[in-house]
């Protein structure tokens, strides 16, 4: 479904179409073959609904976040692990499109940044965003494992995000508010 106010579709053709290569390529790389073209869909979706609601600062950064959640979604709804025939992945790999060396640079830096921005939080906030966006724990879980309460968790988890905001901030990752 393409968007319908011609703002929308201006945004959507300059600052979304252009990545779909990378996407698909990334979503190759997590999916099976068949699934693509669902979790596209699905993104551009969500995508659209959240410029409705707020103005989107980093298209290109919440459209893989985006997939990636669908891709899960996905997943979950199936209750299947992502799993498919090696012969499928040997075929989708010849078919990848490879990002050039300027993109692999960026994806690198921003690695990076991520890291050193990670790694500069107070050690409870730090352990805290690990479980919550690499473990992907619940805050239930992650207080039963540190035996702290919930809301503990979630101010933890509040103060290590704005934390790394401001950390991107300072390194002109992000533009202030």
């Amino acid at each position: 479904m393409p968007p319908c106010d011609p703002d929308t579709a201006r945004w959507f053709a300059d600052h979304v179409l252009p990545h779909e290569p990378v996407l698909r390529g990334y979503l190759r790389g997590i999916a099976a073959p068949a699934d693509v073209d669902d979790i596209v869909q699905e993104t551009y979706a969500r995508l659209l609904r959240a410029r409705e609601r707020a103005t989107i600062d980093s298209p290109r950064g919440l459209l893989f976040a985006t997939a990636r959640n669908a891709a899960r979604d996905l997943f979950r709804r199936r209750g299947t692990a992502n799993t498919f025939a090696i012969a499928e992945t040997e075929v989708s790999r010849v078919f990848d499109e490879v990002p050039d060396v300027a993109e692999a640079v960026s994806r690198r830096q921003e690695a990076e940044l991520l890291m050193a921005a990670i790694a500069g939080l107070p050690p409870r906030c730090r352990e805290i965003l690990l479980l919550r966006k690499f473990e992907n724990l619940s805050h239930r879980e992650i207080a039963g494992r540190l035996g702290i309460a919930e809301h503990t968790v979630e101010v933890q988890l509040t103060n290590a995000l704005r934390r790394c905001e401001a950390y991107f901030v300072r390194h002109g990752a992000i533009p202030s508010r």
